[in-house]
């Protein structure tokens, strides 16, 4: 699945200018998906004037193998979501897989 996400992000990331990362989580990311198992993605964008809800939208996730749910917050929310202490953020601290920059792109 790594490199499906990262072939799609590729392609999804020349319509997208805002975009300055991208991570998968959830299941694919500890490698005990299954049969029906969806695609957690996590995207952070400089700003976006849509609602939360709406800001997926926008994102083409036919090119994916599997059903994606896409999570998309601006950098000022990835901020404030971080530094929390929330079940969410220990989530993602934990066990993202940054592909879009890069691995490194985990420290922004």
């Amino acid at each position: 699945m790594d490199r499906a996400v990262r072939d799609w992000i590729r392609l999804e990331s020349a319509q997208h200018s805002g975009l300055c990362k991208l991570a998968y989580f959830g299941s694919y990311a500890w490698g005990d998906w299954g049969v029906g198992s969806d695609l957690d993605l996590v995207a952070v964008v400089r700003e976006s004037p849509e609602p939360f809800h709406r800001r997926a939208r926008a994102w083409d996730l036919s090119g994916l193998p599997v059903h994606a749910d896409l999570l998309i917050s601006t950098l000022e929310e990835w901020d404030r979501l971080m530094a929390g202490n929330t079940l969410l953020a220990c989530t993602l601290e934990r066990e993202a897989i940054w592909v879009y920059p890069s691995e490194a792109a985990a420290t922004r």
